[in-house]
């Protein structure tokens, strides 16, 4: 970006030297950006009076009251006595925080468009959280105090917590030596009925005598694994459709190897979902199923579901959207990562056409990102645990599962990429071809229902609600509480958290929220109430899994969903 040079912005200069010394680190990679004349002395300005005050104070204290513990700070990472009772401590969280406050006013002040300023501001809040003093054992008062009181057991605990997870190659969020795939979690009672070379087809074992006569097919996120829906048995999905007395059937997709780094979108619709639907057809005798998509499993449902409308069928009788975007024009703070270099340089590096063949985009890397997107909470909350003070995470099942990360084929990740989150295609009818067939969603003969989650930073509840113009059919939006995760496993036994509901589908998602009635409690009795007369009549649940065809083929979960990244 060029200097403007008129009045009312300057280039970033060197101010104070106190307010040069927050900056710190990130000044260099500012230097080319602008900002507005008058905001950057105003900011000036208050930190030089801030960071007076603050001193003052301490200076204070320490000659007038020098017993005197400081007041709290209002940051869980200062919030133990440790950082309070010591007053040199409670010094350097104040002129962290300080900074931290005077660097953020600086990157909203940027000069730029909308997405250059997130871009800023997502790069200095990451070097704002890395720099916390918290994060450094000779600064954490209470790290110091605990290696002290185990005589310095709890750095070579920490130490030993370091090299575990170098060779993992990952944060340990969780114990995870308490779970197993199989034994604890992903325990709901079922059977392989199909496989191919990219999912595993799991029939589910009937909870009730009768069930409803037209089958449920789940299709979850390729970009992680399925048991999200079957934690524990108190928080499935799963288990609980099945309680409704549903004939489930689920994907577990394969955690790609080697031996399918060439595979494809296409290939992803094709041998995933369109065969997963003939199947479950063929094991039920039923024409039509109800579907549910969650997140990419949405996407990836609707994109198959839209290829079959081109070819005369129409086998959904309900289709449900758990978080999905059919819509990429507003996807939150992923946006910032993508644009036209980028995707180039995935393509050149994994794609198709890379010069040393398609690449696997490693679990690992997928997973070190969604961390990121929350840096505190997900990596430097477990630095400061696991390392500094030398402690066990305790045991989470759904943090376990965030760990047990997927590989994604190259040329698959990268047409996603480019066509969805880059040039937003799959929204408009007619503009991808999708094995062989032109994709238009609003063919899809089926009704709907969509939901988001409020506090969604992967797919922004309203980016959920943009699926509705989209869609033809009969069509119902519920929104839940807190995230993209903790809202959709929200089971109904907990009476956590709340769901809003409007039966009106105004243009925008704002309307519809300001007509909308918040519910105490979960949405699955919202969805399932929809659910149960789409299901069809009742009859006898099926003694024996699969079909004459379709033998079981080994106990759920299966093999594919253990396959480590």
């Amino acid at each position: 970006m060029k200097t403007k040079t008129n009045a009312a912005t300057a280039p970033l200069a060197d101010p104070a030297d106190a307010f040069g010394a927050a900056v710190g680190g990130i000044w260099k990679s500012m230097a080319g950006l602008n900002l507005p004349l008058q905001q950057l002395a105003q900011i000036q300005t208050d930190y030089i009076k801030s960071a007076t005050d603050v001193w003052n104070q301490a200076i204070h204290r320490l000659q007038a009251e020098p017993d005197a513990t400081p007041s709290a700070l209002g940051d869980r990472r200062f919030g133990s006595e440790a950082w309070a009772a010591n007053p040199a401590a409670a010094l350097t969280a104040q002129l962290y925080l300080l900074n931290a406050k005077a660097l953020m006013q600086l990157a909203d002040s940027v000069d730029g468009d909308a997405k250059t300023k997130a871009r800023v501001r997502f790069a200095v809040q990451q070097w704002i959280d890395a720099a916390s003093p918290s994060n450094f054992l000779a600064l954490n008062p209470e790290a110091m105090k605990k290696a002290l009181d185990t005589q310095g057991e709890s750095i070579a605990t920490g130490v030993q917590h370091l090299l575990e997870d170098l060779r993992k190659g990952h944060v340990s969020q969780t114990d995870e030596s308490v779970f197993e795939v199989g034994r604890n979690v992903a325990t709901t009672a079922g059977d392989v009925v199909f496989e191919n070379e990219l999912f595993q087809l799991i029939e589910y074992k009937p909870l009730t005598a009768k069930v409803h006569q037209r089958p449920m097919l789940f299709v979850p996120p390729c970009i992680n694994k399925f048991y999200i829906l079957d934690l524990q048995p108190e928080n499935s999905v799963i288990r609980y459709t099945v309680e409704q007395g549903h004939r489930v059937f689920v994907m577990s997709w394969r955690n790609p190897d080697e031996s399918l780094v060439h595979k494809t979108w296409d290939d992803y619709i094709e041998q995933g979902p369109l065969t997963a639907i003939r199947t479950v057809q063929a094991i039920s005798g039923e024409e039509t199923i109800n579907t549910l998509g969650f997140c990419v499993g949405g996407t990836i449902l609707a994109t198959a579901l839209a290829v079959l409308a081109a070819r005369g069928k129409q086998p959904a009788h309900s289709v449900t959207l758990l978080t999905t975007l059919l819509d990429f024009a507003s996807t939150g703070i992923l946006d910032i990562f993508i644009d036209e270099t980028m995707v180039q340089m995935r393509e050149m590096t994994l794609g198709e056409q890379a010069p040393g063949g398609p690449g696997l985009l490693k679990g690992k890397e997928l997973a070190a990102t969604f961390s990121f997107l929350r840096p505190n909470d997900l990596v430097w909350n477990y630095v400061v645990g696991n390392y500094l003070k030398g402690e066990t995470p305790p045991p989470f099942d759904l943090l376990y599962w965030n760990g047990d990360s997927t590989n994604l084929p190259g040329p698959m990740y990268c047409w996603y990429l480019r066509h969805t989150y880059l040039q937003n295609e799959l929204e408009k009818p007619g503009a991808l071809t999708v094995c062989g067939e032109k994709v238009d969603l609003g063919s899809i003969e089926a009704p709907f229902f969509i939901y988001g989650s409020r506090e969604d930073h992967i797919v922004p509840w309203t980016a959920a609600y943009a699926s509705v113009p989209l869609l033809k059919g009969k069509r119902r939006f519920v929104l839940g509480a807190s995230g993209h995760i903790a809202g959709v496993i929200n089971p109904p036994a907990k009476g956590k958290r709340s769901h809003w509901t409007n039966d009106k589908l105004p243009a925008s998602a704002e309307a519809w929220f300001e007509g909308a009635v918040e519910h105490p409690g979960s949405w699955w009795t919202q969805w399932t109430d929809w659910l149960a007369p789409l299901g069809g009549k009742l009859v006898s649940a099926p003694k024996s899994p699969g079909s004459a065809k379709f033998k079981a083929i080994e106990p759920a979960p299966g093999r594919y969903v253990k396959a480590k990244a």
